[in-house]
């Protein structure tokens, strides 16, 4: 686990935990997809947009906008990419854009989780609450970041670990 886990396998962890077994144990390299690639392109898009907007659609007066945020903690040994990070005097705010229908799911919940460790690990400021986007809809969902969320990023990290240093392949997803 030198290399850590990254952001992708993080949340691919509880959408279907076989990705991070075949990437780390195996390990299968991931081909860029038509989706992969939509997903760059919609990002460039709705951040072009997301310039131009103000705050007041978050609930904030003002802030500080940062793109394509890269953030790393020791302490899980997680890192990733964040969409959106906007930063206020007081606390900073998690926004991710998804290019999906059928609104938040879980495995998007935890994944703003632990976006929200890592944010809080890196600015030393709090994470009350995430932002997703959805793009098809042009839908911005409030997510909460509390005990019961950051407890679900701790526990699919140990998951994944015992499940890299052993070698034993998980169930498969429903």
């Amino acid at each position: 686990l030198s290399r850590g886990l990254g952001d992708v396998y993080k949340r691919q962890w509880v959408y279907c935990p076989r990705i991070p077994y075949y990437h780390h144990v195996m390990p299968v390299e991931i081909a860029r997809t038509y989706k992969m690639q939509r997903g760059r392109d919609v990002e460039a898009a709705v951040e072009a947009m997301e310039k131009r907007r103000g705050f007041r659609r978050y609930g904030l007066e003002r802030g500080e906008r940062r793109f394509g945020v890269w953030l790393h903690s020791a302490t899980l040994g997680l890192s990733g990419k964040l969409d959106l990070l906007i930063i206020t005097e007081d606390a900073c705010y998690p926004v991710d854009f998804k290019d999906t229908e059928g609104g938040v799911r879980y495995n998007h919940r935890v994944q703003l989780a632990a976006y929200a460790v890592l944010v809080e690990e890196s600015f030393a400021r709090p994470v009350p609450i995430a932002f997703v986007y959805l793009v098809p809809s042009r839908e911005l969902v409030t997510v909460p970041v509390g005990v019961k969320e950051r407890e679900a990023v701790t526990r699919a990290v140990v998951e994944m670990r015992q499940v890299i240093e052993k070698e034993r392949m998980p169930g498969p997803t429903p």
